[in-house]
């Protein structure tokens, strides 16, 4: 009796030692490292459009300028690389080793899988609009078209249009989803929007510290990242899309480093938040906690 009542003691203090990670959780800097991208072949400055982290730590990169996705290992050296012969501008996960890509002026979107550290093209399918922008939850594909989001299944098939915004010629530019799938977030230059499941708008994000909205993404636990390429800033935003928790560095500002950030995203493997930058050879990696 007394070894059971000794166990659940200790268990409860265990528990009480264990950090609760939600969503609205704020993201410290530890500490953050630069590292070159640049490869033989490239004949233009790296422009990191996307970036998407596998479970055993390899990254994907979409470098738009250079027209490659670039494999690189978990010391963020670059291993494999595949020409897509056009601008990418954004990647998901689909499997432990597979992502999908958004190949923009072609209006496609490319299955690529990661064999043995070597990138290999699987299949593709077209669109009838533009593809800029690409997240994946349980088996649905978001597609942005740049003014509107659509919802289509892996093969290929549209389900449903969700959202849409003539407005301007850039209302829907990138989206992420949130792990339960209730939350969808995509960004114009200016604005974060948070939409529900079925495309009703929740909420409009704006902030004078983000200016020229690149890239969005949301982490495993639900935390909600944005970046701002002209006012050089990478923040985190609450998951309601309502409320700006941190800069990153405060989390990452221009004096830490950030130069044009395009694209950022987090990986559970080495806690650490990955920016990609615009015209720029190095991604930046910051250590959080």
């Amino acid at each position: 009796m007394k070894a059971h009542t000794g166990i659940k003691q200790y268990l409860s203090k265990l528990t009480g030692l264990v950090r609760v990670v939600g969503p609205n959780y704020v993201f410290t800097v530890q500490g953050n490292s630069e590292h070159t991208v640049r490869i033989p072949s490239d004949s233009e400055s790296c422009s990191i459009t996307a970036i998407c982290v596998l479970p055993d730590g390899q990254v994907l990169l979409a470098d738009r300028n250079n027209k490659t996705v670039k494999l690189l290992n978990q010391q963020y050296r670059v291993v494999s690389h595949l020409d897509v012969r056009t601008e990418s501008q954004d990647i998901c996960q689909i499997t432990p080793s597979g992502v999908a890509v958004a190949v923009t002026y072609r209006n496609r979107v490319q299955f690529i899988t990661v064999i043995q550290g070597q990138l290999a093209l699987g299949k593709k399918f077209q669109l009838q609009h533009e593809c800029t922008g690409i997240a994946h939850n349980q088996g649905d594909l978001y597609i942005s078209s740049g003014t509107a989001l659509y919802k289509f299944t892996l093969s290929g098939k549209q389900v449903c249009r969700l959202y849409k915004d003539t407005s301007a010629s850039a209302t829907v530019r990138k989206c992420a989803v949130s792990p339960t799938g209730d939350r969808l977030y995509i960004i114009s230059y200016y604005k974060l929007h948070t939409l529900a499941r079925d495309g009703t708008l929740l909420a409009t994000y704006t902030d004078p510290a983000l200016d020229g909205l690149d890239g969005v993404h949301v982490t495993p636990a639900g935390q909600v990242l944005v970046c701002g390429t002209w006012s050089h800033t990478v923040l985190q935003v609450g998951w309601d899309g309502q409320s700006k928790l941190t800069t990153l560095a405060t989390l990452a500002t221009q004096e830490d480093g950030v130069r044009r950030p395009w694209s950022v995203c987090y990986s559970s493997t080495t806690s650490s938040i990955i920016v990609g930058q615009g015209w720029d050879d190095s991604i930046l990696v910051f250590r959080v906690e």
